[in-house]
C-alpha cells in the first residue's frame, strides 16, 4: 500500500510542481512588479519595503497559478489616511490599468506579463503582536518559513494543497472556511510532509492543537487549532469549520485505503436541470421553500456569514413555529447551468427542505406548573376570558390553552411581514425588504439554470 501511495503521490508531485521555465517568468513578473513600486516609493515623501509575500515568495505556488502578491510596508507612526493615498498611489503607478479593492484598507489589482497582481500596502511592524492591519502580518509569515521550507517540503506542501483542492476545503474564504495556504504549510512542517500529515488526519480527535513556536499562552475554541508563530493571540486556523476538519479526515482515510490521483483534482457536480430538481422533489416527498432575492451588494466574504446567520434565523423560527426542518442550504452567484455556466445572475437563495411545512389550525401552549403560584395565576388570567382560545385546563402539573395558529403553513410564514422579526443579516434584511420570490415546493426547479451545481450538490451529497 506504501508503493501504490507514493506513486500516486509522485505523479500529482510531477503535476503540480512548476517545471524550471515556469519559475523564471513568474519570478521575472514578480521582480519587474518589485522594481516599479521601488521606483514609486522614490517619488513619495516617506520611505517604505517592497516585500513579495505568499506562496510565490515561499516557493509553494503549484502549477499554473499566476497570482504574485507584493506589499509596500510603510512606517508604523504613518496616519492611516497616508497609508490608504501613499499605498493607491505606487499601486495605480505600477498597475496603470488595474483596479481598486478593499480589505481593511484599498489596493490595487492588475495583471504584469500575464500574471494577477495584488499590490499591498501594510504597515511595516516591528512585531506581530503590534499590527495595525490584519495585512500587517503576512510579511511575518513569510520570514518565518522562509529557510524552514526547503524544496522538498515545498514540493510537499504542493501535493497538500492539491489534495485540499480536489476534496473542497482549500481556501480561507468565508464560503469556503476551509485550510489556507498559509496553514497547510505550518502543517506539512509539522509533520514533515504530506503522507505524515494524511496519517495524523485521519485519527485525529478534534479540538486538535499545535503551537509551533511553543508560545503556550493562549487558548482558542476551534476544532482545530494552530497557534500562528508569529502572533500567539491568533489562531491560523480560526476559519477552519468543523465541517472542512472533517472532510479532510473522511478524505484522509479514504486515501490511505485506496490511493489514488482523483482525490487531487477538483471535480464539480454534474448539474440538475429543471426536470432532475423536480424528480428529486418527487422522489423524497419533502417541501423546500426558497427565498430568491438580489444578492446584496457586498464582498464574497461578507455576504457569506450574512446568508449562514440569515438562513440559520429563517431555520431556527420555522422550527420553532412548528415547521419541521429537514435540511437547509444557501446559494450566490453563478454555479452553472445543465449547458455549462449560466450568464451571472446576481442572486441569493435561502433554501429550507422542510419534513413539515403544514399544521393544524390550532397549536398548544403550556403555561406553567400549577403549583408556580404567582406565574400560574399570571397565565390563567391572561387566557381565561379568551374567547379564542380553549383553555385554559390542567394537563398533568400544569395549565394549558390551545390558540389559534398564526401561521398554518411555512408559505404564509414566508409571505408575511413575520419574516423580518427573525436574525437576518442587515445586507440580506435589506435586500429582502427590496423584494423576494418564494418558491414552494417543485417551484424550486426554477433555480436550476443558475444554482444547478449547488441543486445537485445538495440533493445527492458527498462527503
Amino acid at each position: 500500500m506504501s508503493d501504490e501511495f507514493d506513486a500516486v503521490v509522485e505523479r500529482v508531485r510531477a503535476r503540480v510542481s512548476p517545471d524550471a521555465t515556469e519559475r523564471e517568468r513568474l519570478q521575472a513578473a514578480a521582480e519587474a512588479v518589485m522594481e516599479r513600486a521601488r521606483t514609486a516609493v522614490a517619488d513619495l515623501p516617506v520611505d517604505a519595503e517592497v516585500i513579495q509575500v505568499g506562496s510565490t515568495a515561499r516557493g509553494t505556488w503549484t502549477a499554473g497559478d499566476r497570482d504574485v502578491d507584493v506589499f509596500v510596508a510603510f512606517p508604523p507612526e504613518l496616519d492611516p489616511s497616508e497609508l490608504e493615498r501613499y499605498g493607491l498611489q505606487v499601486g495605480h503607478a505600477v498597475l496603470p490599468d488595474g483596479h481598486e479593492e478593499y480589505a481593511e484598507h484599498p489596493y490595487v489589482v492588475g495583471t504584469v506579463d500575464g500574471y494577477d497582481v495584488d499590490l499591498v500596502p501594510c504597515y511595516a511592524v516591528d512585531d506581530a503582536g503590534d499590527i495595525q492591519s490584519a495585512v500587517d502580518r503576512t510579511p511575518f509569515h513569510t520570514r518565518y518559513l522562509d529557510g524552514r521550507l526547503d524544496d522538498g517540503l515545498a514540493d510537499e506542501v504542493r501535493v497538500a494543497k492539491a489534495f485540499l483542492k480536489g476534496v473542497g476545503v482549500y481556501g480561507s474564504d468565508l464560503r469556503t472556511r476551509g485550510f489556507s495556504g498559509y496553514l497547510t504549510e505550518l502543517l506539512v512542517l509539522a509533520y514533515g510532509g504530506f503522507r505524515a500529515l494524511a496519517d495524523a488526519a485521519a485519527d485525529w480527535h478534534p479540538p486538535v492543537r499545535f503551537d509551533p513556536a511553543d508560545h503556550g499562552t493562549e487558548t482558542f475554541d476551534d476544532p482545530l487549532v494552530v497557534v500562528d508563530p508569529t502572533d500567539p493571540e491568533r489562531n491560523v486556523a480560526a476559519v477552519c469549520s468543523a465541517e472542512s476538519v472533517a472532510r479532510l479526515q473522511h478524505y484522509a482515510r479514504d486515501l490511505l485505503t485506496d490511493p489514488r490521483a482523483e482525490l487531487f483534482e477538483s471535480r464539480d457536480p454534474e448539474p440538475y436541470d429543471a426536470d432532475d430538481v423536480r424528480a428529486a422533489v418527487d422522489r423524497r416527498g419533502t417541501t423546500p421553500v426558497a427565498l430568491r432575492f438580489d444578492a446584496p451588494d457586498v464582498v464574497a466574504d461578507q455576504l457569506w456569514p450574512q446568508l449562514r446567520k440569515s438562513l440559520h434565523g429563517v431555520t431556527d423560527e420555522l422550527e420553532r413555529r412548528g415547521f419541521e426542518a429537514f435540511r437547509a442550504a444557501a446559494f450566490a452567484g453563478d454555479s452553472g447551468g445543465p449547458d455549462g455556466p449560466a450568464a451571472a445572475t446576481g442572486d441569493a437563495v435561502l433554501l429550507v427542505e422542510l419534513a413539515v411545512a403544514e399544521r393544524p389550525a390550532v397549536e398548544r401552549h403550556e403555561g406553567p406548573p400549577v403549583h408556580v403560584r404567582e406565574h400560574a395565576e399570571g397565565f390563567y388570567e391572561a387566557y381565561a376570558d379568551d374567547p379564542d382560545a380553549v383553555g385554559p385546563y390542567v394537563d398533568g402539573d400544569r395549565y394549558v390553552v390551545e390558540r389559534d395558529r398564526a401561521f398554518r403553513s411555512a408559505e404564509a410564514f414566508l409571505r408575511s411581514d413575520a419574516l423580518f422579526d427573525v436574525r437576518l443579516g442587515p445586507h440580506v434584511e435589506s435586500a429582502l425588504d427590496d423584494g423576494y420570490e418564494l418558491l414552494v415546493g417543485a417551484e424550486i426547479a426554477a433555480l436550476a439554470d443558475a444554482f444547478g451545481r449547488d441543486l445537485a450538490a445538495y440533493f445527492d451529497p458527498q462527503p
